[in-house]
């Protein structure tokens, strides 16, 4: 009996290998054997026409030549529950092998931190696999003239009525809590249905600013006119560090006197720097994240992409996985009490 058990044994446990064999990536298998001919599926979190499927269309059509064995790259969107849905189909769903990465929502990198009894939240983003985003962004307060508001120390003397969409959407709330962290005087008149509607408020004359979460290059070439004319002026930068082509306008984060205005902007802004994040999934194999993050960095300078780029007015200044990691873990240190007044503020 005891030798049949061993048997027994010795069968069950050459099952279990054989089956682990079978479901694991070939040994031995090249990148190039691995991706060549193969589709990989390329989620998009947002709905179609929007600044992240434009950063994603560009980059499925040019990142595949830069990966050995030059795999095709499909796009499929995936919006609803401001990008939770994308984000949680990546965290749990999606194979693991390299076929399938995503553009997820700039605010997945903090959001299990600043929202954490959101229910629709089932991902953690420190196990995600980061691969770069195309673009940093900041956030730009425009005011409308002629105003007595001509400074950023301007915003906080006199009262300025800014268009808003939901309650969290971020020219609501980051208007809110600068006027709690920073002492300035914006009266946010949300329900704008987007934040084109809002934009178009300001253009109308319905209110005299206007605080963009971002300033993809569609939005800034919407409003370089109204600047050129004089009927609408950029005031301020919202983030942590002046954009290039904005050098002498000064970011909120400049007028932080304190550790914990500071930290507040530090969380809040995170976001910004990784505004159109490419994404893999959790325990994907270290030889294919090498390859994504290696072709990542190759077609940020490449002229055919850079050329594709300039056409579309897509901006690039490029953030690489390497670098989100670091912010990624600077961010999961932020001491519990800023956490916690960031909550607040964003209530």
């Amino acid at each position: 009996m005891g030798h049949f058990s061993i048997r027994k044994s010795g069968l069950v446990a050459f099952a279990l290998t054989a089956l682990m064999i079978a479901c694991a990536p070939a040994v031995g298998q090249s990148l190039e054997d691995f991706y060549r001919g193969r589709q990989v599926k390329f989620i998009v979190g947002s709905a179609g026409g929007g600044g992240y499927e434009f950063y994603a269309r560009i980059l499925a059509k040019h990142i595949g030549r830069h990966i050995p064995g030059n795999p095709i790259f499909i796009l499929q969107t995936m919006p609803g529950a401001g990008g939770a849905i994308a984000a949680n189909y990546l965290y749990n769903l999606a194979q693991r092998d390299g076929s399938e990465i995503a553009m997820l929502g700039r605010a997945t990198i903090t959001q299990t931190l600043l929202e954490p009894d959101e229910a629709s939240i089932r991902f953690d983003p420190k196990q995600f696999n980061w691969i770069g985003s195309p673009q940093q962004e900041v956030g730009l307060i425009l005011i409308r003239q002629p105003s007595p508001v001509k400074r950023i120390e301007d915003l906080r003397t006199f009262d300025v009525i800014v268009s808003g969409t939901t309650r969290m959407g971020p020219p609501s709330f980051y208007p809110r809590v600068l006027n709690q962290l920073l002492g300035m005087k914006f009266n946010v008149v949300e329900g704008y249905k987007s934040s084109q509607e809002a934009l178009l408020a300001l253009e109308r004359g319905e209110v005299s600013g206007h605080a963009s979460g971002s300033s993809a290059a569609p939005f800034r070439q919407r409003v370089a006119p109204w600047v050129k004319d004089g009927l609408v002026s950029i005031v301020a930068q919202i983030g942590l560090q002046r954009d290039e082509e904005y050098p002498d306008i000064p970011t909120v984060f400049e007028l932080a006197t304190t550790d914990e205005q500071r930290g507040v902007m530090q969380l809040l802004f995170a976001q910004q720097v990784v505004a159109w994040p490419l994404v893999a999934p959790p325990n994907m194999p270290a030889p294919r994240l090498a390859a994504f993050r290696n072709a990542f960095n190759k077609v940020m300078i490449d002229k055919d992409f850079l050329d594709d780029a300039a056409r579309s007015a897509l901006i690039i200044r490029p953030v690489n996985g390497a670098e989100i990691d670091s912010l990624l873990d600077k961010v999961f240190k932020t001491p519990e009490a800023i956490i916690a007044k960031t909550r607040d503020l964003m209530k």
